[in-house]
């Protein structure tokens, strides 16, 4: 129990550090930071086919399957294998929930939209639509370092790295501004970690 509370003060001084950065950046930096890019973005492109949201949910999906089919064949997964397993399913999960729910919330219109003329500002509750906040590859790539983050502390600084990394493409890309990814990054690594402690907790009591 004392866990639990130490978890939730620690993710609400979270919240609001995370809140404040993305109202800074939403008021100071999206615009200057993808104005800066805007040239250079079209050299990313490519990557745009191969790194797809629906190409990255087919793998995991096609992963999740393949591991789950394992486990009935054998009997047994491995550590590494439940991680991933778990790992791909808070991913999903978090992903549509950011997709259907959270990106017509918030309503704020993709960079080249804004780019072509649309004001960058939040449209709450603005049903179906292209939106950019918060940014679904990164609560994608996030929730699945989260769990990985809390099953495999020892792989932590190496995951963050590579979601500074993921953070930066998605910028310099011109698929996202720099709001969304902050955002779309506590997204991800709150239900990932959450996931995680979850899944630690019950293995727990099982053993």
């Amino acid at each position: 129990m004392r866990r639990f509370a130490a978890f939730v003060q620690i993710w609400l001084l979270w919240l609001a550090g995370c809140a404040l950065l993305t109202a800074l950046s939403f008021g100071y930096v999206d615009l200057p930071v993808a104005r800066h890019f805007w040239n250079t973005g079209r050299f990313l492109q490519p990557l745009n086919s191969g790194l797809g949201a629906a190409v990255v949910l087919s793998c995991e999906s096609a992963l999740t399957v393949g591991l789950v089919l394992s486990r009935l064949i054998r009997g047994h997964l491995s550590r590494l294998g439940t991680t991933l397993v778990i790992a791909c399913l808070a991913s999903i999960c978090t992903y549509a929930f950011n997709d259907i729910v959270l990106k017509p919330w918030f309503g704020v219109p993709v960079p080249l939209a804004v780019m072509a003329g649309a004001a960058h500002r939040f449209d709450f509750f603005a049903g179906p639509g292209n939106y950019s906040f918060p940014s679904g590859h990164m609560a994608l790539a996030a929730s699945f370092a989260g769990v990985c983050m809390s099953l495999y502390r020892v792989a932590f600084w190496s995951l963050a790295a590579l979601l500074v990394l993921t953070a930066v493409l998605l910028v310099v890309g011109d698929w996202h501004f720099v709001s969304d990814v902050i955002a779309g990054s506590f997204v991800g690594l709150t239900a990932g970690l959450l996931a995680g402690e979850v899944w630690r907790l019950h293995a727990g009591q099982r053993s």
